[in-house]
């Protein structure tokens, strides 16, 4: 592989600003959902038994437990760890000095505190999937606070490939699951006749997808499983173009779901993930710039490599169109399909294609770790040589140890691989699981909603005659009203009434709280169903009585005409689902009572110290704002400042290269303004410029110079020159 130092500083970049999504969105809803008065109290997941603190961070790893030796409560510290993140998280997407290896780890350990009390609230796999892509932040970032370790990073290639190996995890499992599932509309190709119409919280453009022909929807599915289950082996290719490939195929798919579902920050998850599959050279051709190729490729093989990549894209189409029998009928312009291959015949290729899986990760994985050994020997200078080869010997061995571990759930997919995996790996696991380092995936395994999608509509009464609907902001409920745009934001309540709509009451606890706490009028949990509270039918009065119908919901249809329906939605009654209720009523109560929702303490009091105070001035200020344009407006921002930054650094180079290559160089001492200007060449838009004042004294210079790593191959005429004589002050140039 080439090298890779622009996708990975653009996917630590993009990873900041989705952990500044994920934080504010869930900074907006932590009173409502883990409140005092919210559905799930926090503080109820932290019971003090008076074990020592150490013992508690183990049992629960969380910074909540030192809120009570800061004199905090759990909603106020919560809320700040979400400030704190969002804060830094932000800065992080500014200032690439921010982007390091210690912001990382903090971030992770901040997300990971909230997932800890977050309950059903926070148990979805993208939260698990962040937490773990978090993690490989903290091994692929540089530790720019340590100058030694800022000199030689030989070893990015190696961390760099475990989120490929993710990706690989992530996409193989969530199509493999959908036939593992025996789920007849996966199988018999239908899924997606259902799918625009039953997900949680469709946009507007899933109107138009779901009104599509039934031919096209299952060509759809069938190039939904080519991508998910054949293109994801091309991520551990040695070949580039098989790699840009599956690159562009994972590209359209999570657009198209973007597109047509709110699935806050998932798809940007994975399309940051995508970038592991890219190298410098194809982020030039991106920027139309010029590149040159790194001068070791060989370009004698390079036929033989064609070769193979026509003989694999040949393949996976062959294999496409005989496995689902793709017909083209001329005369209707229309392609037929079906599912020609049994759930046996796909049990067994599944245990053929499971092992040899693992090891061609490990093949993979061996390359990157023989290629980055490689350079390490050729590094100029014993020192450097030395430290390069133990940063590779750390971080090599981080990476086999995240590699090993992650088998463990990735073969869950298939019975007989996952009893084979070796029980020392299997150890390792258990003993890391509490902090989500690796997690088994699969992603819409069974297709709800096929008789209609069902919806629970709550509805108030003062005087139990008259009833009014309680509609939500973003889940479907009135007919009339347009499907939501929310992404990238979470409405986190919104989506467990999706969940709750496809059973009882019972088996959503929280609902018999949601219930309890409208009764009383509980202005947080209002601002989860309306940020504008006035929007709330009861905002003056809580209601007496409260109920809950369950409704089955459908797409309208273009009318005979071809012109549009004047509503979104078309709907039917189906049943009572949760019988109507009042304050002190005796089911509520046992309800209460047997889920365990009732308070048993009073919560710790409010300090009037400064930094509770802060905190509830900031909650003050952003109360009813709507978490969408708040979210858009936060990423409208830090997208604005970086590429301003970075047409000023392209105003700057375009006026100085002149100047730079024309210095006598062998005369220019390491720490002469001129070569401090030359050495700024940090262009890719997507980090801050690092370009040092004249007038600095020298310590401070030596501080920033590890901050310009890897960059001087974008300014590929003075690369060569810079190398001779700034000897070792460019982090990783063969990364």
């Amino acid at each position: 592989m080439g090298y890779i130092t622009l996708p990975r500083r653009l996917f630590l970049w993009c990873m900041a600003l989705i952990y500044m999504v994920a934080f504010v969105s869930l900074y907006l809803q932590i009173p409502g959902l883990y409140g005092n008065d919210g559905l799930l109290p926090a503080r109820w997941q932290l019971r003090y038994s008076g074990k020592a603190l150490w013992e508690q961070l183990l049992s629960s790893p969380t910074l909540l437990w030192l809120a009570p030796r800061l004199g905090l409560d759990t909603q106020t510290a919560m809320e700040l760890l979400c400030l704190l993140g969002a804060a830094l998280s932000l800065a992080a997407t500014v200032l690439e000095s921010l982007r390091d290896s210690l912001v990382f780890l903090f971030l992770w350990i901040v997300y990971l505190s909230m997932y800890q009390v977050g309950q059903v609230f926070l148990y979805f796999q993208w939260d698990s999937l962040l937490l773990e892509t978090g993690f490989l932040c903290v091994l692929i970032a540089p530790v720019t606070s340590l100058r030694g370790w800022r000199a030689g990073r030989e070893h990015n290639p190696v961390t760099f490939w475990l989120v490929r190996w993710l990706l690989f995890r992530l996409m193989f499992a969530s199509g493999i699951v959908k036939l593992t599932s025996r789920c007849p509309t996966w199988w018999g190709l239908t899924a997606l006749t259902y799918h625009y119409e039953t997900q949680c919280i469709p946009t507007p453009l899933a109107w138009f997808a779901h009104q599509l022909p039934v031919w096209w929807h299952k060509l759809s599915v069938v190039a939904t499983f080519t991508i998910e289950i054949a293109a994801p082996f091309l991520f551990l290719s040695p070949l580039r173009r098989l790699r840009l490939g599956a690159f562009y195929m994972q590209v359209v798919l999570q657009v198209l779901i973007i597109l047509s579902g709110n699935y806050n920050f998932f798809n940007l998850l994975t399309l940051t993930m995508c970038l592991s599959l890219l190298d410098d050279e194809h982020i030039y051709f991106w920027l139309r710039k010029k590149y040159t190729p790194n001068p070791n490729q060989g370009s004698s093989l390079w036929w033989a490599g064609f070769v193979v990549e026509i003989a694999v894209w040949a393949l996976i189409g062959f294999g496409t169109v005989t496995w689902f029998d793709l017909q083209i009928n001329w005369d209707k312009w229309t392609v037929s399909s079906r599912t020609v291959f049994t759930f046996h015949q796909f049990n067994q290729f599944l245990k053929t294609v499971t092992f040899p899986s693992v090891w061609l990760g490990v093949l993979s994985l061996t390359w990157e770790l023989v290629s980055s050994m490689f350079r390490c020997a050729c590094v100029e200078g014993f020192f450097k040589r030395f430290l390069g080869t133990v940063q590779w010997t750390v971080f090599g061995a981080a990476a086999v140890s995240m590699f090993a571990i992650s088998l463990v759930p990735f073969t869950f997919i298939e019975y007989d691989s996952n009893a084979s995996v070796w029980p020392g790996v299997r150890r390792g696991y258990d003993a890391v699981s509490r902090y989500q380092l690796v997690n088994s995936y699969g992603l819409f395994r069974r297709m709800t909603g096929v008789g209609g999608r069902p919806e629970v509509v709550i509805e108030g009464s003062m005087d139990k005659v008259t009833w009014t609907e309680i509609e939500f902001m973003y889940k479907p409920g009135n007919l009339s009203a347009p499907p939501s745009v929310i992404t990238p934001h979470q409405p986190r309540l919104d989506w467990q009434m999706w969940f709750a709509a496809l059973g009882t009451h019972t088996h959503s606890p929280w609902f018999t709280s949601l219930i309890y706490r409208l009764l009383q009028g509980k202005t947080d949990v209002i601002e989860l169903i309306q940020s504008d509270v006035s929007q709330y039918p009861f905002h003056q009065q809580p209601p007496t009585y409260l109920r809950a119908h369950r409704y089955k919901y459908w797409f309208t249809k273009t009318l005979a005409d071809g012109s549009y329906p004047q509503r979104w939605w078309r709907r039917v009654y189906i049943e009572e689902f949760y019988p109507t209720v009042y304050l002190g009523d005796t089911f509520l109560e046992s309800m209460l009572s047997q889920h365990g929702l009732k308070d048993k303490s009073l919560p710790r009091r409010v300090s009037e110290a400064a930094v509770p105070q802060v905190v509830k001035w900031v909650r003050s200020q952003v109360r009813g704002v709507s978490a969408p344009l708040l979210l858009w407006s936060l990423l409208f921002c830090s997208v604005t400042l970086c590429l301003l930054r970075g047409l000023q650094l392209e105003i700057t180079l375009k006026t100085k290269p002149t100047a730079a290559k024309a210095e006598p160089k062998p005369t220019a001492p390491p720490h002469h303004p001129d070569a401090k200007e030359a050495n700024s060449n940090d262009k890719d838009g997507l980090g801050q410029r690092q370009e040092e004042d004249r007038e600095e004294v020298d310590t401070e210079e030596d501080e920033r110079r590890g901050e310009d790593e890897e960059s001087e191959r974008e300014e590929n005429d003075v690369r060569d020159e810079l190398e001779e004589e700034e000897d070792g002050e460019e982090e990783g140039s063969v990364d």
